[in-house]
């Protein structure tokens, strides 16, 4: 079937899918740069670095210890999460009444050293990490090939995004994370403890990119150039939605997907560039990006 531009409607959803599949890794790493700056006020350029590991760590626990993909999401999350408490409590701690451009500028280099290391060990080559057999295969809907694992991705990315943003906007535990980020040292009066709070905080951003990469491995395979090929758009996507804006991250990341596999259909030579191009006018129109407050 033929659409009036003379696109057949399986390239058009095709592309759709695709694009709902990259948007769920933007909003997924949008949303765990959005975390991290919002309350802590870090840049975290580590984050790329981060979602790699997520994947690295999924494919040496099959190979090494024979865990699979449905272990491997809890125990993912767990491991790069608790190596960003250790990142934040030996280094970022130091920086935070710096400028914000120091901790952007410790947490890149920290991503070359965890890029770099894992280039020596594994070279560039991508390698393969299996989809699990309960998520293999697809569904024939007529229009167009539903692989049954690229929708549980979009599905688990998005239960993910709204879970964390009703946790931080609409729960107690989010109230006080909101209330330390805006006033720490009146929080830490009523006996809350702050510093606490600030590392799980970070953790818990790093452990959203270990997952996106987890997520990743089947499609993508395991490469330790995965994150820097994403981290540039990712950025972009945070700064379209609003620095520090949880909402603004999820919305924006799916849409600059979609938005993307669209051009993908009616003008491919825009695809690498319309998420840029977006940026570029959202920033002209609004400098604090789409969800952004201004200050």
């Amino acid at each position: 079937m033929m659409s009036l531009l003379g696109i057949s409607s399986q390239a058009l959803f095709g592309q759709l899918l695709l694009g709902l599949i990259n948007g769920s890794f933007y909003a997924l790493l949008s949303l765990g740069l959005a975390v991290i700056f919002g309350m802590l006020n870090v840049i975290n350029f580590a984050h790329g670095a981060q979602y790699m590991m997520g994947a690295f760590v999924a494919y040496l626990l099959l190979q090494f210890a024979g865990i699979g993909y449905w272990p491997a999401l809890v125990l993912v999350p767990v491991i790069i999460g608790g190596f960003g408490i250790v990142l934040e409590r030996t280094m970022l701690c130091r920086l935070y009444r710096l400028d914000p451009l120091y901790g952007l500028l410790l947490t890149f280099g920290i991503a070359m050293i965890i890029e770099g290391l894992f280039r020596y060990g594994y070279g560039v080559s991508g390698r393969p990490y299996p989809i699990p057999a309960a998520l293999q295969g697809g569904y024939n809907l007529g229009f167009m090939f539903l692989p049954v694992y690229r929708a549980w991705v979009v599905v688990a990315s998005l239960l993910l995004c709204l879970s964390t943003w009703f946790a931080i906007e609409r729960t107690r535990l989010g109230a006080m994370l909101r209330a330390a980020t805006e006033n720490p040292v009146l929080v830490q009066a009523f006996g809350i403890n702050v510093p606490l709070l600030v590392t799980a905080t970070y953790g818990f951003g790093v452990a959203l990119a270990g997952v996106a990469g987890l997520l990743a491995a089947p499609i993508l395979q395991v490469n330790p150039l995965m994150g820097s090929n994403l981290i540039i758009i990712v950025f972009a996507v945070v700064v379209i939605g609003g620095m520090g804006s949880i909402l603004g991250s999820i919305l924006t990341g799916f849409g600059l997907g979609i938005l993307e596999g669209l051009t993908k259909v009616f003008y491919p030579p825009a695809s690498n560039v319309v998420i840029f191009v977006v940026m570029v006018g959202v920033l002209l129109v609004k400098p604090a990006g789409l969800f952004g407050r201004e200050k």
